[in-house]
């Protein structure tokens, strides 16, 4: 292949590099009005009382917004980024009297610079009915202490949702008679895990800058993930027509799931809707911390059953999962903990998988990267890796009697047949690259530290199947080049690149022949947005089909200016050749004779919808050295081997993987989130530890490709997931050099020596 399959680099690559303004807050006007928010400083909590006469004297402040601007009885919103009707329950208001953690928007202040707005911000008086919070997940459900006893708020989908309970979602799903299956077992493990909720710590914050346009519309330019659910979000929020609202996104300095919530989008579009000036809000890094979307924190219960000769039979699997104040992506994260766990294990007899999803008063969750199937992988591949130990097996060979194969059903995956697997070789690859049977489980380095080795295994999803919606317009300009339009949204991770690639190679032209346009909703064909791993398999199909259909027309146009039939001639991506004459005409010739005395559009959009969503595998080994006396944990070598099929751009998707690896083990040794009384004491990045590249050893990143039919030539995710097996292999790794299993992330220091001196007693 030419263009698929190669190591391109990023059609931004020098902008980005060079520094050019291409953010935000870069081509933000200068005449905005700066925008900022009071927050709650309680958990749960009525405004009695807000006092802003003082605020909005303050010289240069042209507005100050409370909940006595927004109707309170109107109808509520959800800022989850997903298709409509949002799984996600109604539950927000624009600014609500009742408050519901350290961090609810209280008043939105406007002014011409920050100094005033800083001021005013100070002058505001709020006095507050304090109440009872409920701030511990595992007694939420069913408490007397309601965080939305609202009669407004609403759930569009059966999801299972109570306010009247605390509960956002629940689900029940399985097959075959677990407990019959565990009873007739020779061992079953039970172990309870906790996942805490994790922040993306993205380098770029939340940013949003509005005004009105020539058409009296709302112009909204925003770092985000999701520009038509946004558009669909704000409209709603605001009590607007969608067609007063345009989303445009710029480049976007990383989201990893975060920027799929309309986190800050609602707030400078109220004040440019209502002052009609254009405004920005830039979120500090203290609100990205402890006021945004962070991962779920999450309790999972497994029961796993298997023989003595390590046939795993059965897994039962409970999720309890935490919210926050607000239900965004509560019904649709926990299922990721199952559906894209157990299916790894196509052998077992029965399983079975209960979720709830409750509301508490602290800090909403949302998406993040992994989407859920993270903290269930970390559960079901722990319990594994406990059960090879107890079997006294290698935990390798365990998962090579036990693992899923191409052409299998996989249990809990939506009744689907996995149609391209290269799991096996992956694990195969991972032993080789790691050097297993030299190391493990451990080695004494004689100097007070012991090296250790540990395995995880990981899936995930190509998109949201039957749901997630792919889009791109394609077109041919002057002198033959191309522009491609899509709704999706680079977020870093190279997809403008990716789809001209795909796109060049059905064209069969250079990647400067293709340039990228998106993503707007005024010009992008609808897109579902980037988020699911669904870029590269649901939106690069239709980059496929739209190219396909662009070289039908530029076929039938060539023939009619040879005077030959359409099925006559061939395009070789520079000319249309006639075969019978040998006569040839140029793409630009082509290109020039299509403005003139023509009929033929050279244009071809194509929408893409799968119905199944072929999972991605990956096998994840890691080394770690463990100083016994300190507790000190550093991880030496990572090894991982990952099918997603072709990979489009080896470079694009190398780095992706090591990303993702990097910030699975920050997950697992160093990222904490601890509340005070509701209120999250990681504020900054000096609290808030996330890894460096300095911080981490070795990683080898190597693919075991399989060929998916329904991919653009083979191709599924990668995205999502690459963060998943850190987190069981170094937690089976830290296991194997002292001997403690870890069942709470992070695994900190201070754990492993507690652990060690429990464990001398």
């Amino acid at each position: 292949m030419r263009t698929v399959n190669q190591p391109i680099r990023k059609k931004d690559a020098m902008q980005l590099l060079t520094g050019q303004p291409v953010y935000v807050n870069d081509v933000a006007p200068d005449n905005c009005l700066i925008v900022k928010l009071l927050r709650s400083p309680h958990p749960n909590a009525w405004v009695e009382e807000i006092r802003t006469d003082a605020a909005k004297k303050v010289p240069g402040i042209e507005a100050v917004f409370t909940w006595q601007d927004v109707p309170q009885d109107g109808p509520r919103f959800t800022l989850a980024g997903q298709t409509y009707p949002e799984p996600s329950p109604q539950d927000r208001l624009v600014l609500d009297r009742h408050v519901r953690f350290v961090g609810d928007p209280v008043a939105i202040v406007a002014g011409r610079d920050e100094k005033c707005v800083d001021r005013a911000l100070r002058m505001i008086k709020v006095k507050y009915q304090v109440l009872d919070a409920v701030l511990d997940f595992r007694t939420a459900k069913d408490n007397p202490i309601l965080v939305h006893p609202e009669d407004n708020w609403e759930a569009l989908c059966p999801v299972g949702a109570d306010n009247k309970r605390n509960l956002c979602a629940h689900d029940e799903c399985g097959e075959g008679d677990v407990e019959a299956v565990l009873a007739d077992c020779d061992v079953v493990l039970d172990r309870t895990f906790h996942t805490k909720a994790n922040q993306q710590a993205m380098m770029e914050t939340f940013r949003t800058f509005c005004s009105i346009d020539t058409y009296g519309r709302l112009h909204i330019v925003s770092s985000t993930q999701i520009v038509f659910h946004c558009r669909r979000i704000v409209a709603k929020a605001l009590g607007i027509p969608k067609s007063k609202v345009r989303v445009e996104k710029t480049r976007i300095g990383g989201g990893f799931g975060a920027k799929q919530t309309a986190v800050i989008e609602i707030y400078p579009a109220f004040v440019t809707w209502k002052t009609k000036k254009p405004c920005k809000l830039i979120y500090s890094r203290k609100e990205t911390q402890t006021a945004s979307s962070p991962r779920h924190e999450m309790e999972l219960h497994v029961r796993l059953g298997a023989m003595k000769d390590g046939r795993i039979r059965a897994i039962d699997l409970y999720t309890l999962s935490n919210t926050g104040a607000y239900g965004e992506h509560g019904p649709t994260t926990v299922g990721l903990t199952g559906h894209k766990s157990i299916p790894l294990y196509g052998k077992t007899e029965a399983f079975r998988f209960i979720s709830d999803v409750v509301y508490t008063n602290e800090m909403s969750a949302g998406a993040y990267r992994g989407y859920g199937a993270t903290q269930g992988l970390f559960a079901v591949e722990t319990t594994v890796n406990e059960l090879a130990q107890l079997l006294d097996m290698d935990p390798i060979v365990l998962r090579e009697q036990n693992i899923i194969h191409e052409g299998d059903v996989m249990p809990a995956y939506y009744g689907e047949v996995n149609t391209s697997c290269a799991l096996d070789r992956c694990i195969a690859r991972v032993k080789e690259m790691i050097g297993w049977d030299d190391k493990y489980p451990c080695r004494d380095m004689g100097n007070g530290k012991v090296r250790g080795v540990g395995i995880g295994l990981a899936m995930q999803g190509s998109g949201i199947s039957g749901v997630d919606v792919g889009s791109a317009a394609l077109k041919v300009n002057d002198e033959g080049f191309y522009t491609l339009r899509i709704g999706a949204a680079d977020m870093g991770t190279g997809c403008d690149t990716i789809l001209a690639q795909i796109a060049a190679e059905v064209l069969e032209c250079e990647m400067d022949d293709v340039t990228v346009f998106g993503a707007d909703t005024d010009a992008s064909p609808y897109d579902s947005g980037s988020y699911a791993s669904s870029t590269t398999y649901v939106t690069g199909k239709a980059v496929e089909q739209a190219a396909l259909e662009l070289r039908d027309k530029i076929c039938t146009l060539g023939a009619r200016l040879l005077g030959c039939d359409a099925d006559s001639v061939i395009f070789d991506g520079t000319s249309v050749i006639c075969e019978k004459t040998g006569q040839s005409i140029s793409r630009k010739e082509i290109a020039t004779a299509s403005q003139c005395g023509n009929t033929i559009a050279l244009e071809a959009t194509r929408t893409h919808s799968s119905k199944t969503s072929p999972p991605p595998f990956m096998a994840g080994a890691a080394e770690v050295e463990v100083d016994l006396e300190t507790g000190a944990v550093e991880v030496i070598q990572y090894a991982a081997a990952v099918d997603c099929g072709t990979p489009v751009n080896p470079n694009l998707a190398r780095v992706q993987a090591e990303g993702g690896i990097l910030q699975g083990i920050g997950m697992t040794l160093t990222e904490d989130i601890t509340y005070k009384n509701g209120r999250v004491l990681e504020n900054s990045l000096m609290q808030y530890k996330i890894p460096t590249r300095q911080d981490i050893g070795h990683i080898q990143v190597e693919f075991e490709s399989s060929y998916e039919d329904l991919g653009p030539f083979g191709a599924k995710s990668i995205g999502e997931v690459v963060i998943n097996t850190p987190l069981p292999a170094v937690t089976a790794a830290v296991h194997n050099a002292t001997g403690l299993w870890f069942r709470e992330l992070p695994i900190t220091p201070e754990k492993i020596v507690l652990g060690r001196l429990h464990q001398q007693e």
